[in-house]
């Protein structure tokens, strides 16, 4: 009885301290554009305090992160109707107009992928597969599994290698009876670092080659040499911050040096037929722009045939799929964007951007930081759509053209470093972090706001200060 009383007092704490802070930050939201003469409109004040919100109660997790982003994609719609941002009978087709069926669509038709390949025990493979060959060395495994998640995410979006590799890391420390947290962790930073590489890499990257016109080739030699300094920082990093979990030694080490990973393997022929789908749909990926096809179709297509010629009930694989953080995403989508449609996003990044008066290289490096510290807070998919026409109004300046003679204006690199970097700021701030968070749940893993927060913010601002200083340089000695 004494236990439940102060698990319950704890929690009305957090709720206070969290509620409190969200009052008090919401009068100065609303009072401090009055005092700077600021004109803000009161949609866009309201709008400001709903965003606000989700960061609050996420970071204080008194409400489920899907709950709040519901209700409050429910009163960013209220307040779009009643502030005249849209007309109420055109609210519908708004809501499904400002949901990325692209993104919804890729990530349903990769969990499904992923779920039947999870019947066939290959992930149970891989986990003693790679225990066996880091020899219970921490740092070793730490080193194998991020390079290899980020190298994987410059050939496949870093939302599917997510969705791929976590399965397997929760194998490996379920193997070694330890907790998988730090490692799921370092394999989204990872992924995020390793997605900005290429143009198919991160879904950013694909709008900014599209605005750009620059093609496959063009985004990694521009981007690899930084990408791959950044990576190796990365590493550093993460030794440091991991550095007591990775002192622990799993108990059974034995154990599991003398398992057999074949016997992990279940269904033969299911993971043939699960394999072949997942290459075709890697393959289909990587060309889908010549093809002119959405990855969202790759993936729901990979999924169908997959479910066919699998023979498994679709009611079983379906009851698996992360629901909870499809709706996260989608409410997300809707709340950004009613964001956008007040005005919020293009005054913030406009106003930065006016501070470097058409310098290039100020320019250059106000487009990194901006970007990076504004996806880590706003999912980096909708500020990267704002932050393109701004781009592209800025390479038109006669000082920053002259400055940045070359095909291609490096503004184009600092915006997709910013956004990619960037995401690894907060929980939501990457699609891949989302999923992460949602599929370590799901296996009985709580990763907190605030627990990503203290390891993805210093780890973004330290990567961003790398990955711009060696990206100026590259591009200065290619100019």
């Amino acid at each position: 009885m004494v236990i439940f009383t102060n698990y319950i007092q704890s929690i009305n704490k957090k709720t206070t301290i969290g509620l409190s802070l969200l009052i008090f930050l919401s009068i100065l939201i609303w009072i401090v554009p009055e005092i700077i003469g600021f004109d803000a409109s009161i949609s866009l004040r309201l709008l400001a305090i709903v965003l606000l919100s989700i960061y609050v109660v996420l970071a204080f997790e008194f409400v489920h992160r899907t709950v709040i982003v519901l209700v409050v994609a429910t009163i960013a719609i209220t307040i779009g109707i009643t502030t005249g941002l849209f007309q109420a009978d055109e609210s519908l087709e708004f809501v499904v107009q400002s949901i990325d069926f692209n993104t919804i669509g890729l990530l349903l038709g990769m969990m499904i992928i992923v779920i039947i390949l999870a019947e066939t025990g290959i992930f149970q493979y891989i986990g003693i597969k790679m225990g066996k060959a880091s020899k219970g060395n921490m740092w070793k495994l730490l080193v194998m599994m991020s390079v290899f998640t980020a190298v994987t995410s410059m050939f496949i979006d870093n939302v599917t290698t997510i969705l791929l590799m976590i399965p397997v890391t929760i194998s490996i420390f379920k193997t070694f009876r330890m907790s998988p947290i730090p490692f799921i962790l370092a394999q989204v930073l990872a992924s995020n670092i390793g997605g900005t590489a290429t143009l198919i890499g991160d879904p950013p990257n694909i709008m900014i080659g599209s605005a750009a016109n620059i093609d496959f080739n063009s985004f990694l030699i521009h981007m690899g040499p930084t990408i791959t300094i950044s990576l190796i920082a990365s590493l550093i990093l993460f030794k440091v911050f991991f550095r007591k979990e990775l002192k622990a030694t799993p108990q059974n080490l034995d154990e599991i040096m003398s398992q057999d990973e074949m016997s992990f393997i279940k269904d033969r022929p299911l993971l043939i037929k699960s394999l072949s789908v997942l290459f075709g749909v890697i393959v289909l990926f990587a060309i889908h722009g010549i093809l002119h096809i959405e990855p969202s179709f790759v993936a729901l297509g990979g999924a169908g045939v997959l479910l066919l010629i699998a023979k498994i009930k679709p009611e079983k694989i379906l009851h698996d799929v992360d629901w909870s953080t499809l709706i996260f995403f989608a409410c997300l989508f809707i709340t950004i964007t009613i964001a956008k449609e007040s005005g919020m996003i293009d005054i913030l990044a406009k106003a930065a951007l006016g501070i470097t008066a058409g310098n290039a290289w100020a320019s250059f490096f106000m487009v990194i930081w901006v970007s990076a510290i504004a996806s880590a807070f706003v999912d980096n998919i909708p500020f990267a759509v704002t932050m393109i026409p701004l781009i592209e109004i800025l390479n038109q300046n006669s000082t920053i053209t002259s400055e940045f003679q070359s095909v291609i204006s490096p503004l184009w690199w600092a915006l997709s470093l910013g956004v990619g970097f960037g995401g690894n700021g907060t929980l939501i701030g990457s699609s891949a972090g989302v999923i992460a968070i949602g599929l370590a749940e799901k296996y009985g893993y709580k990763i907190t706001f605030m627990q990503f927060f203290k390891i993805g913010f210093p780890f973004m601002i330290i990567t961003v200060a790398v990955g711009s200083i060696v990206l100026m340089i590259d591009l200065m000695l290619k100019l």
